[in-house]
């Protein structure tokens, strides 16, 4: 497989294609880390909170009755990347305190006491990631929830071996998703590798060239296990990997518009994916575009022509832009109600509160006795399937079925859309969904 640098998301491969493709594998996949979030929808920025527990006037009926935890509380981690070089991830901090916050107030907290949050921001920096995992441990909290870190096995490492429950939107690594203690929110199969060589196939595009930014946590899965995907759709495979800080992506741009590459699929944090849609726009690329969610917000559709995002493909988690989707209207409401200064149109954003709510909503009556690690892990396992919050409907089930080579997904297939001339999703299509079974 030719290695340069970039890459390309996308729609299409029906169920059976799907199924195929995982057939393929015979090692698990590991999701890319930026592939966990939901699309940029409108751009929406709560930049002052409300009084704790003044909700606008429909606030009750979507937030919920005023039901207050009570007792001691209980510690849950939050690691985050923060904003480093190529990334901004502080979001999810904001998010996280938020969904925390609504949680205490009006779900009841978990298992009936407050949830106290121990926060720990990594940078981006490997050694810093295996610091926070450190620091979760020392701290004695009950479980960590996270959003998609750069750096998942050095956050792991820590966490695994002190068996600490692991809740995670985004994973990239095998450690990660083979480790029946950690549980994560994104179907690997679907956004990092389906989708894009499933819509190369559709359109009969011969090559694809992926420009992904060049940490662990979104290259190893193009190294190793993209390669049987692509070659089972028939179609080449090129990688352009990039630094993080590199600003100006034409010379990458340039080959790429000139080498017969029919497909382009971005993978990275916001201000990489500007770079790398205006570098493609400059050279004049005329082929299909695809992207993840976390390459869209208010950023994005203010630096990059509305033309070029026109007709682009993005693979989605969460319905962002539907404000009549009753899961985007419950995190607009949590994000202005109980937060400050949180882009709801940020796919980071609805990543961390699905990330949040949803381990809050697997552990939904758990008893007060159970809240230890090992209670926690006990009670993911059995929970039943509901639906994801922010997700749009979709449903997920941490019991290890949903994706039986990789056990710790709790997610099946995902939703796709294209964008309009002003960088806003249109409509979305769930795609390589079912029921998770006993």
């Amino acid at each position: 497989m030719p290695h340069i640098g970039i890459a390309g998301v996308s729609i299409a491969l029906r169920r059976e294609r799907q199924r195929s493709a995982l057939a393929l594998l015979a090692v698990p996949l590991a999701a890319v880390t930026f592939l966990a979030a939901g699309c940029g929808g409108g751009g929406d920025k709560n930049t002052a909170p409300n009084a704790p527990g003044s909700a606008p006037a429909s606030g009750d009926k979507v937030l919920g009755a005023m039901n207050p935890a009570k007792g001691e509380p209980i510690k849950i981690g939050m690691v985050s990347d923060g904003k480093y070089p190529g990334s901004d991830a502080s979001v999810e901090g904001r998010v996280a305190d938020a969904t925390v916050k609504w949680i205490n107030e009006r779900q009841g907290g978990l298992g009936g006491r407050p949830i106290q949050l121990v926060k720990c921001e990594d940078l981006g920096d490997p050694a810093k990631a295996a610091d926070c995992g450190n620091r979760m441990v020392e701290d004695n909290v009950a479980a960590v929830v996270m959003g998609g870190p750069a750096f998942p096995d050095a956050i792991w490492q820590p966490l695994h071996d002190a068996k600490l429950p692991m809740f995670f939107y985004g994973a990239s690594s095998n450690k990660v998703l083979t480790d029946p203690n950690a549980h994560v929110l994104a179907d690997a199969v679907f956004g990092a590798l389906g989708m894009p060589a499933g819509l190369a196939k559709e359109k009969g595009v011969k090559k694809v060239s992926a420009i992904v930014i060049d940490i662990p946590a979104a290259v190893d899965i193009y190294q190793n296990q993209a390669p049987a995907i692509y070659k089972a759709a028939g179609v080449e495979l090129q990688l352009v990997t990039v630094p993080p800080d590199q600003a100006d992506m034409t010379p990458q741009a340039q080959r790429i518009a000139t080498d017969g590459t029919g497909l382009v699929f971005v993978v990275g944090g916001e201000p990489f994916c500007i770079a790398a849609f205006n570098a493609l726009n400059a050279v004049g690329y005329k082929g299909i575009t695809a992207s993840i969610t976390q390459c869209l917000g208010d950023s994005s559709r203010k630096a990059v022509p509305g033309s070029f995002l026109k007709g682009m493909t993005i693979g989605a988690a969460s319905p962002l832009g539907d404000d009549d989707d009753p899961s985007i209207k419950l995190f607009k409401a949590v994000s202005e109600t109980y937060g400050s200064n949180i882009d709801t149109g940020n796919g980071v954003a609805i990543g961390m509160f699905s990330s949040m709510a949803g381990f809050r909503d697997a552990l939904d009556g758990i008893s007060p006795n159970d809240l230890t690690p090992a209670g926690i892990a006990a009670a993911l396992k059995k929970m039943p399937e509901k639906d994801l919050p922010g997700a749009g409907g979709m449903r997920y089930r941490c019991n290890g079925k949903a994706s039986p080579a990789l056990p710790a997904v709790c997610v099946r297939g995902g939703l796709v859309t294209t964008l309009d001339d002003k960088g806003q999703p249109t409509t979305y299509t769930p795609l390589g969904q079912s029921p998770i079974e006993d």
